[in-house]
Parts: C-alpha cells; sequence; structure tokens
C-alpha cells in the first residue's frame, strides 16, 4: 500500500483513514565508537600543534618550571627559575620601554586574546550577525592576531567566504560593546582580512599646548599636534587644499594658528604667503600685522583678495606651461596659502549674489588649478551640506572635527568614513576634553586617523606678533 523509501521509515500507522497522522523519520546511522574515540583524538592533538605553534613562548614559560620540579624537584626547580622573572622586574625598572616593546606588549596581547577576544569570540559573532548558527554548527569569521601597543588593540581577522567590509562597518558598536571597548575600527588589510583597533584608553584626552615654533623654514608637511598612535601630527600643506569642518567651539582654530605657526619661519624667509580672509572678524583679525596688506575682512575685500590670488595663479600658469608640472617655492615665486575662516559666510549666507558668484568662482578655480602652481587654499566652516559648500570635494585632504549629526561625518571625509570609525558627531562639547580632537581623510587614504591639535592661546599669538612683527597684536 505504501512505497518504502530510501533511507524513511513509516511510524505509528494504525488506519488509512484521512484523519490518520503518517510521520516519516529518517533513519538513524549509528557511528562505531572506535571512529568517535579517533575524531575526539585527533582533534585533541590538531589543538595542542595549534596551541603550540601559536603560543611558544607561553607553553615554555608554563611547562618548564614543571619539567624542571619533576626532574629535579621543586627546590632545584625554584632556583633554576628565580633568575628568570628577578631579572625581567629589574628590566622593566631599569629601561621600561625596550621592556615594553619586547616583552609587556606581547605578554599583555597573549593575555587579552585569550580572556577576552577569544572568550567572547562566539556570542559576539553569532549576536551581532557576523557568524551563523546552521544545522548545529557555528560559521564564525576566524580570529587572528592579537597585537597591542599604549593605547590600543588590534585584532586581525579573516571575513567568512561572501562577506563584505560593510557588513563589519555597520556593527562597530556591537563589536564595541562586546569586547568592552570604547569604539571599534575597521580596517581592511588585504582581500577577506581586516583589522579592527579597539581602544583601551584616550590618549588624546589631555589638550596639548602650543608646539615650538620651528627653527629652519619649510613648507614639507608641518607639524600641528598629535595623532592617536602617539606619533607626531604632520598636515600636508603644499601641494594640495584642506578643508576643516566643525561646530562651533570645536577648535578649527586650533588648526589654522598651528599651521600659520609652522610656516613663520617660511614667511620670513619669503618662502611662503599667507593671506587670510577674516569676514568675522574675530580670529584671524588677532594677529593681523602678520599677513601686512594681504588680510581682508569685509566681502568686498574678501573677493578682491580672492581674484588676486586668481591673478597670481594664471600668471604662474602661463609662466611654468611646458617648463615645469609641479612647483618648487623660492623667493620669486613663494607658496601662497589662502586661509579662509567660516567660507560659509561668504558663499552661502551673503545677501549679495554678485559677491558670492565672485567668491564662488575664484574658490573653485583655486582649488581646481592652484595645487601645480604653489597656491593653496585651507577654509574652514561649521556646516558642511551641500548647499552651503558646493566645492567641498574639491578639497583632497578634509578634517572633520565635532560635528552635530552622524549625517554630517560622511558630507565631510567621504561615503563610509562614519563606519570606519570617524565618529566626529561623538566627541565631547567640553573644550578641554574634545577641542581640537577630530578626524582627518587624506587624498592617498581612505582610513579617517583621529588627532588632536594643540591649542594656540591668545598669548601665544601676542608672543608670536611680537616676536616677528616688532609690534602688537589688534
Amino acid at each position: 500500500m505504501f512505497r518504502r523509501l530510501p533511507g524513511d521509515e513509516v511510524r505509528n500507522l494504525v488506519s488509512t483513514t484521512p484523519d490518520t497522522a503518517v510521520v516519516f523519520r529518517p533513519a538513524v546511522v549509528k557511528t562505531p565508537a572506535i571512529v568517535t574515540i579517533v575524531i575526539l583524538a585527533w582533534r585533541l592533538l590538531a589543538g595542542l600543534v595549534r596551541t603550540i605553534w601559536r603560543h611558544p613562548i607561553a607553553i615554555v614559560v608554563l611547562a618548564a618550571p614543571s619539567v624542571l620540579c619533576w626532574l629535579y624537584g621543586w627546590q632545584t626547580a625554584l632556583l633554576l627559575v628565580s633568575p628568570v622573572p628577578a631579572g625581567l622586574i629589574t628590566w622593566a625598572i631599569v629601561n621600561r620601554t625596550s621592556f615594553a616593546q619586547l616583552v609587556g606588549w606581547r605578554l599583555l596581547a597573549w593575555w587579552r586574546l585569550i580572556f577576552i577576544y577569544r572568550r567572547h569570540w562566539q556570542p559576539v559573532m553569532i549576536v551581532s550577525g557576523l557568524g551563523r548558527h546552521l544545522r548545529g554548527r557555528d560559521y564564525l569569521p576566524r580570529l587572528g592576531k592579537v597585537t597591542c601597543n599604549p593605547w590600543a588593540d588590534t585584532v586581525s581577522v579573516r571575513m567568512l567566504d561572501g562577506q563584505a567590509v560593510k557588513d563589519w562597518a555597520d556593527r562597530i558598536d556591537h563589536l564595541a560593546h562586546g569586547f568592552g571597548a570604547p569604539s571599534c575600527r575597521v580596517q581592511v588589510v588585504k582581500a577577506g582580512r581586516l583589522a579592527l583597533t579597539f581602544p583601551r584608553r584616550d590618549p588624546l584626552a589631555t589638550p596639548l599646548p602650543a608646539i615650538p615654533i620651528p627653527p629652519e623654514p619649510t613648507v614639507r608637511p608641518v607639524e600641528i599636534g598629535v595623532q592617536e598612535d602617539g606619533r607626531p601630527w604632520l598636515l600636508k600643506i603644499h601641494g594640495t587644499h584642506v578643508l576643516v569642518a566643525g561646530a562651533t567651539g570645536a577648535g578649527k582654530g586650533s588648526i589654522i594658528w598651528s599651521t600659520i605657526r609652522a610656516l613663520i619661519p617660511a614667511v620670513q624667509a619669503d618662502l611662503v604667503e599667507i593671506w587670510a580672509l577674516d569676514p568675522k572678524l574675530m580670529e584671524l583679525s588677532f594677529g593681523r600685522a602678520l599677513f601686512g596688506t594681504r588680510y581682508a575682512a569685509t566681502p568686498e575685500e574678501c573677493a578682491d583678495l580672492l581674484e588676486q590670488a586668481v591673478k597670481v595663479m594664471q600668471e604662474r600658469a602661463a609662466r611654468f606651461g611646458g617648463v615645469q608640472r609641479s612647483h618648487a617655492p623660492t623667493v620669486d615665486d613663494p607658496f601662497v596659502l589662502v586661509i579662509v575662516d567660516e567660507v560659509a559666510f561668504l558663499t552661502a549666507y551673503q545677501a549679495d549674489k554678485d559677491l558670492r558668484r565672485r567668491v564662488s568662482a575664484a574658490l573653485a578655480t583655486l582649488t581646481t588649478q592652484g595645487r601645480a602652481v604653489g597656491v593653496g587654499v585651507m577654509a574652514a566652516l561649521q556646516d558642511p551640506r551641500k548647499e552651503v559648500m558646493t566645492i567641498r570635494n574639491l578639497f583632497p585632504d578634509k578634517i572633520a572635527l565635532r560635528l552635530d549629526e552622524s549625517e554630517q561625518v560622511d558630507m565631510v571625509l567621504g561615503d563610509g568614513a562614519r563606519d570606519r570609525g570617524a565618529l566626529a558627531d561623538r566627541i565631547s562639547p567640553n573644550p578641554e576634553l574634545g577641542a581640537g580632537i577630530g578626524y582627518i581623510r587624506l587624498e592617498t587614504s581612505p582610513d579617517p586617523i583621529r588627532v588632536r591639535a594643540a591649542y594656540v592661546s591668545d598669548a601665544d599669538i601676542r608672543a608670536m606678533v611680537a616676536t616677528f612683527t616688532g609690534g602688537e597684536s589688534r
């Protein structure tokens, strides 16, 4: 009456009426005990070999005392082992830097790998949706090496086949909270491999004093602050344009004045000219004597000064055409840096349509043609919306300080910047904690870098004006 299907059995068949439930259950194949034992033994052996391969130093440290105790007794083992920790302690006291680089950070990385990341890896991956649990088996991204530095952990990860970087970028909050970190940043190492950065502390929490004025003139990348990894923040000025966006009190003045301080020796050597546009009459006017006649405050003066810069650029282009493709600062052809504080006042909020048109046309011309002939633009604004700053994509290097909305981060730094960890909307509004902190995205890299600019006080500006002009600031 019923044809038996391969692997199926008919159970609980009582009647052939339509109401009778017919249950088909798959046949159960029992695995011999010897096969199960072999599989478990193989997994144990493979896990032991993998552990020794990954953590040879830790295995030796744990195994050596046990072997010595077994061979020679605990008294002899204690005498033989004691010099090692004593020497390490002495090393750490005498030269903490070398000890941390060669031993300390490696031990911390091993500890956090075992007790933080490997311990919580499976639940965090499953709950966040980066792993899959199918038919009783977990499919997880592979946890790789953990490295530590003074401020963060870097975790290498091999993604599952078919995963995209956006899958991880959309879950940075899950990852940060899952592993007890304040934030998480995602960086592509190569195809299929990522580096996750989990900060343990904030090295930029303390405000930085003004950086000393360099003794020698230079137009190379200038030091204006510090990066999150402790290295100096070197901002490229010559051969690029820089856009600085941030809410009121975010620290745009710190970036502008730190740049001016770094270029002052080159200005004195006639290798650099700084042209200042200050429509707010609050920021750059404090050191007006540094700029001489190249200072503008009213909208009319700003438009005239920008058009004058365009003329300088076009005159150089006519002379350089067919002769040279890049600019090298000289006394005859110095590098010209046009600084515009609150550029939106001139391009969007200006009531005079003719002035607005002149300013927008001049800025567009400078940002599209000025790099090759030694004319750069540094513009600062509060509102990064497209209708406010239509030419923001013409600035190769962009800096996002504290912003009011998460959408504004991608407006300034480009699509996907916030997903990669540029959380500019979460910077503290407290000036002591957040002023000058931001994220920079360079033309040569899509990954944002967290930085903090040095704070240049009013006293620093007065001293700079008095030193290099022999007068007082107004």
